[in-house]
Order: C-alpha cells, then sequence, then structure tokens
C-alpha cells in the first residue's frame, strides 16, 4: 500500500504554498496599489479620530452616522472646498492674465529704499536692475513680465492636472475614512486579532502602541500648526497688516504640510520694511522667529506625551519620515520605529529572562 506523505515534509507542497501565497500577495497589492496612499491617510485620520468620534457619538444620542457625517462633512469644508474654490479661480483669472498686465503699467513703482543697496553681495545688483526696470516706459515692462507670466502659465497648465488629482485622492481618502469610522470596532478587532494569529500578545501590544503613535504624531503636528499660526496670527495683528486673517489662514496650511510659517511671514515683513514701517516690520520678525523656531521644541513635546517612546527616537521618525516619504513618512516614520523598538526591547528582555533563569 502506497504511503501517504505529510503535507508538512513535502518540499514541493511548501514551495508551491508559499509561491501561491507570494503570487496572491502580490496580486492584491497590485490591485489596491492605486488606492495604498488614499488607505494610509485614511487609516491615520480615522486612528487620530477614532476618541473625538466616541465622545460626539456620546453627545448625539449615541448616532455613529451623525456623528461620522459631521467629521466627514467637516474634512471636506476644511480641506476640499478651499482647495477646489481656489484652484477654479486660478484658472478663470489665468485667462484673462494679459489683461492683468496692462493694467500694471501705469502702475508708479516705489524707489529701492536705500538700506538695500547696502546688503552683502546682493545687495547692489538688485537695487541697478531695480532703477532699471522702472525707468522702462509701460510696454517695455509688459514685454519684460511676459516672458515669466508665459513660463508661470505654462508650470501651472502642467501642475494643474497633479492639483486635480490630488483632491480626487483626498475625496477617495475622506470616502475611506469614513467607512473606517462607521465599522470602527470591526476594524479595530480585526486588526488585533491579525496582529495576535501574527506575534500573539506581543503583536496586539504593538498594534495597540502603533495606534497610540499615529494619535500622537497627529496630536503634534495639528497642535504645533494651531500654535505657530496663533503666535503668527498675532503679529500680523499687532503690526496692523490688513488682510491679517488670510494670512493666517494660509500659514496654517503651509504649517500642516511642514513647510512652516516663515514662507508666509517673511514677504510680509519685507512689504513692510519696504513700506517704511521699520517698527511693525521689527516687530513682526520677531513674531516669525519665534513661530518658525518653537515647533522644534513643541512638537517632539506633544508627540511624546501619547506615545512612550524616547524623544531623540521620536525626533528621528518626524524628520526622517519626512524626508524617505514625504509628507505621509511624518506619521509612517513613528509609527515603524516605535513598532521596531518595542519589538528589540520585548526580544532584549526575553532574552535576560532566559539567561536569568539558567
Amino acid at each position: 500500500m502506497r504511503e501517504r506523505l505529510d503535507p508538512s515534509s513535502d518540499v514541493t507542497h511548501t514551495t508551491l504554498s508559499v509561491l501561491f501565497i507570494a503570487l496572491l500577495t502580490a496580486g492584491t497589492f497590485w490591485i489596491l496599489r492605486p488606492f495604498v496612499t488614499s488607505i494610509l491617510w485614511a487609516g491615520i485620520i480615522s486612528v487620530a479620530a477614532w476618541p473625538l468620534i466616541l465622545r460626539l457619538e456620546s453627545a448625539l444620542g449615541h448616532r455613529r452616522g451623525l456623528a461620522v457625517a459631521l467629521i466627514t462633512t467637516t474634512l471636506l469644508l476644511v480641506v476640499f472646498v478651499p482647495v477646489t474654490l481656489a484652484l477654479v479661480a486660478i484658472v478663470n483669472n489665468a485667462r484673462n492674465i494679459s489683461g492683468q498686465i496692462r493694467l500694471i503699467q501705469s502702475i508708479a513703482l516705489p524707489a529701492m529704499p536705500a538700506w538695500v543697496e547696502h546688503v552683502p553681495i546682493a545687495g547692489a545688483r538688485v537695487t541697478t536692475e531695480w532703477r532699471q526696470f522702472v525707468a522702462l516706459g509701460p510696454e517695455q515692462r509688459a514685454a519684460v513680465l511676459a516672458p515669466y507670466v508665459q513660463t508661470s502659465l505654462r508650470w501651472f497648465a502642467a501642475e494643474a492636472g497633479g492639483v486635480g488629482a490630488m483632491l480626487l485622492q483626498f475625496l477617495l481618502t475622506t470616502i475611506i475614512a469614513a467607512i473606517l469610522l462607521t465599522n470602527g470596532e470591526t476594524v479595530r478587532a480585526g486588526i488585533l486579532s491579525f496582529a495576535s494569529r501574527l506575534a500573539g500578545q506581543q503583536g496586539a501590544e504593538v498594534a495597540t502602541l502603533a495606534a497610540r503613535a499615529v494619535r500622537s504624531v497627529v496630536l503634534g503636528i495639528v497642535g504645533t500648526a494651531l500654535i505657530q499660526t496663533a503666535i503668527g496670527g498675532t503679529g500680523l495683528l499687532i503690526a496692523g497688516v490688513p488682510g491679517a486673517a488670510l494670512i493666517a489662514a494660509v500659514m496654517l496650511f503651509l504649517c500642516l504640510a511642514q513647510l512652516g510659517p516663515v514662507p508666509v511671514l517673511a514677504p510680509v515683513v519685507i512689504w513692510l520694511y519696504w513700506s517704511g514701517n521699520t517698527v511693525s516690520a521689527t516687530v513682526l520678525l520677531v513674531f516669525m522667529i519665534v513661530a518658525g523656531t518653537i515647533d522644534n521644541v513643541i512638537r517632539p513635546v506633544l508627540i511624546r506625551r501619547g506615545a512612550n517612546l524616547p524623544l531623540v527616537l521620536v525626533f528621528a521618525g518626524v524628520i526622517g519620515g519626512l524626508l524617505a516619504f514625504g509628507m505621509i513618512g511624518v506619521f509612517i516614520g513613528p509609527v515603524v520605529l516605535a513598532v521596531t523598538y518595542t519589538l528589540v526591547k520585548a526580544w532584549v528582555g526575553s532574552a535576560e529572562l532566559a539567561v536569568a533563569a539558567n
């Protein structure tokens, strides 16, 4: 009678099983590849917003759907609608750019402030070129500006598709986040079950730590952005800058994108010095320096409050993740380092226990 082979000792069976699983994993990733970024962002938003959803649900009489709808609507109003309106406005105004150039031909341009000429390296050159430009007639000015405007329009035409794709991705992210938040308990149980099946109790602990790390990074990013915007907005109000609310809104977006408030405040400071408002410009310069540097202190502290990780590890995760993966790396970096740190710590601890037992 022919002896049956034990599947666990059948090399061919094992090889084909591993190959099949690898092909299935690769195929699944290939199919989901267009949605990977949206799924990651939706997961980050869901983990960060989960405590808020629970509190909001309780306040609304345990109506989960209404709570999720409010969060989703807030996301759309804060990001999707303003960016879409700005994109439409730029597209519409781009068609009339030539007419707008003609309008500035008759504007009387001010002389360059005397102190600019004494700026090292580039001051004299900038002053000379500005004097030459001011001396030009209206038609000559338009001829000088036209090539730069055409280049800008070509750049915008090339980037508009990318902005549209970004908006579409954000809309998809919002939809996925709404689904995850609606079924939060089921998703959480599934992730913990998978982590436990993968690495036992330690796997569940790592999954919980990763969620805390994500929530802490979001707190650090958003909290730091609000503090920077508050400092910069206060400086704008004290300096009496017109349109301070609009400038502060743009500053908040840049702070959330990890660009900081300096790209917004620096041109305002230059404009104030140019206009002769030296005191207001100096005051705003001080606020700009504080707002632009305070994130190096506040962000790591806020992140570390939620995730019990070494401060150096948190800082390395935020900066390294940003450089490696872009904006989403700000959240992925600390999570990866948190998981690695926890696994290494548990592994070393188990080895010490084994040595002590012997």
